[in-house]
């Protein structure tokens, strides 16, 4: 809906444009008065899409009108006088009717402020691309390559104690088992998320979640000692005082 408001000093002029806006489906009649002060402040107050404006009135002129809020909606003018219609297209006034105005021109007109009007409304993007992306959880698991070709074992990340490698094989500690894998270290490391995994050794990764304590370069999960590497030592130590300052 277009919401409108009639604006002229003669009170008929302005009941015969409201009652026009009434007879056309798509506009909305917000007020009707003889005072442009008044409908200054129904435009200022973001009231009003379209006015239409008589252009000699004695309080303030349809050109001063326009000088003050021309920039906040679309204005139809209004006038008995066609010397005023060139002065008001300056203004970029939606259109100029010549009084007595027929219901056919007032209609051609708001026509073509429905048109203006649209050509300014943001293009409302589609549901499906205002919608949040939501990326779907990480996997809390991994597979692992079990001793023949084609069997794999699935293993749960928070099952995982520590990780030792040696060349091309790497043991997964779990509690009360031992898997033994065909796998570099490096690559393993690659697939466990960090955290809560940390690579400690040239040899070992552990899980954080899982030490009892550390006492200077090693780390103790359960029974097991696990040395802290020189080339991983500052690293970890940075990690370990970072999560002490959360």
């Amino acid at each position: 809906m277009i919401r409108c408001i009639a604006v002229d000093d003669e009170a008929y002029a302005a009941n015969l444009l409201a009652d026009y806006i009434s007879k056309v489906p798509f506009l909305e009649l917000v007020g009707k008065t003889t005072s442009p002060i008044e409908a200054i402040n129904w435009v200022q107050e973001g009231k009003v899409d379209l006015v239409f404006l008589d252009i000699q009135m004695p309080e303030l002129t349809g050109i001063q009108f326009l000088k003050i809020c021309g920039s906040k909606c679309k204005v139809i003018l209004t006038t008995a006088y066609p010397e005023y219609a060139l002065e008001g297209y300056e203004h970029d006034v939606v259109d100029y009717l010549l009084k007595p105005i027929p219901f056919d021109r007032f209609l051609k007109a708001v026509h073509k402020a429905q048109s203006m009007l649209q050509l300014q409304e943001p293009v409302k993007a589609s549901p499906a691309l205002t919608e949040p992306i939501t990326a779907p959880p990480a996997p809390d698991y991994m597979f692992v390559k079990g001793e023949s070709k084609n069997k794999f074992l699935k293993v749960a990340y928070s099952d995982i104690l520590y990780v030792e490698g040696l060349k091309n094989y790497v043991s997964l500690y779990l509690p009360g088992q031992r898997l033994v894998t065909y796998q570099s270290l490096t690559d393993l490391a690659e697939q466990l998320p960090q955290p809560p995994f940390y690579r400690v050794h040239r040899s070992y990764i552990i899980s954080i979640e899982k030490v009892s304590m550390i006492d200077g370069n090693t780390v103790y999960i359960g029974e097991k000692e696990i040395p802290v590497g020189e080339t991983y030592r500052e690293g970890f130590l940075r990690m370990i005082r970072d999560k002490n300052r959360l």
